[in-house]
């Protein structure tokens, strides 16, 4: 379900947005990611597809009121719904509104990291009456801060890239392999046998964070005789609250922030969400 409605000021008080936000199904955003589902579709006709393939996240008149996706290649899985009743010079501020939410798909506040798979639906816009207070420089930092407090608000997750693994290792060797991917949080899928050969083949999925130094670790713990070969896969969630102390994901999500030079404390909420 979307989160609370979070509402953000323009620096000069005259402009307010509201917005909230729901997650997408995975699905949804591996179409885009594909092409399958393209910014560019006849409107009317991509509204029908969303709306018959994910009828749990889209109706058509939302699916028609899409203004943009976000920022290719990896924050294009994320949409921007207008869903205000009747806002005066709304036009006018489409195109700023686009680019901020473009640039905030790019680097969310957590980490500063690509959002992947959120629909975010504004419910209302209060723009000034007066088109020299409401250009882009009032209507980006609201819309980019309104977006973060939603992101904040509706219980977000870390996602992390995950490697398929396909591992070539002698049947006398492969407990070393197992040891290998149970070091690396590797999950694996399915070992295969090759008849007539010493041979196996173990398939499992690697977290990509996990990746360097696989292939020497395995060979060391196979005496040199198991040859992984790696892929993308897919994205999945990384254990536990990234907002909460001490859970797998907020350790990762403070080594993101330090690597990035960021402070390193979470952003709160408060400093994103205006009060009436």
């Amino acid at each position: 379900g979307s989160s609370q409605d979070c509402l953000s000021k323009s620096p000069n008080k005259h402009n307010r947005i509201t917005m909230n936000a729901q997650p997408l199904n995975e699905e949804f955003a591996v179409a885009v990611d594909k092409g399958d589902i393209n910014p560019e579709d006849d409107v009317k006709t991509r509204a029908r597809t969303l709306a018959e393939a994910w009828p749990e996240d889209w109706q058509v008149g939302d699916a028609r009121s899409i203004w943009c996706f976000g920022c290719p290649p990896d924050g294009k899985a994320n949409v921007l719904v207008d869903q205000t009743k009747g806002v005066a010079y709304l036009a006018e501020i489409k195109d700023s509104m686009c680019t901020a939410f473009g640039q905030a798909t790019l680097g969310g506040c957590i980490a500063e990291e690509t959002m992947r798979a959120i629909r975010f639906n504004f419910l209302d816009v209060v723009l000034h009456a007066d088109a020299i207070h409401r250009g882009a420089g009032q209507i980006m930092p609201p819309t980019k801060r309104v977006m973060y407090a939603c992101q904040l608000v509706s219980k977000p997750i870390l996602m992390e890239p995950l490697y398929v693994c396909d591992i070539t290792v002698p049947n006398t060797a492969v407990s070393g392999v197992y040891e290998t991917l149970n070091a690396r949080r590797g999950q694996v899928e399915g070992q295969d046998d090759r008849p007539g050969t010493p041979l196996t083949k173990v398939k499992a999925y690697l977290p990509v964070l996990e990746s360097f130094g696989f292939a020497s670790f395995l060979r060391q713990k196979t005496g040199g005789q198991a040859f992984p070969q790696m892929i993308f896969s897919h994205w999945a969630p990384l254990n536990g609250n990234p907002m909460e102390a001490g859970s797998p994901a907020h350790t990762q999500v403070m080594a993101v922030r330090e690597r990035k030079g960021l402070k390193l404390e979470l952003p709160n909420f408060n400093d994103y969400y205006d009060k009436l």
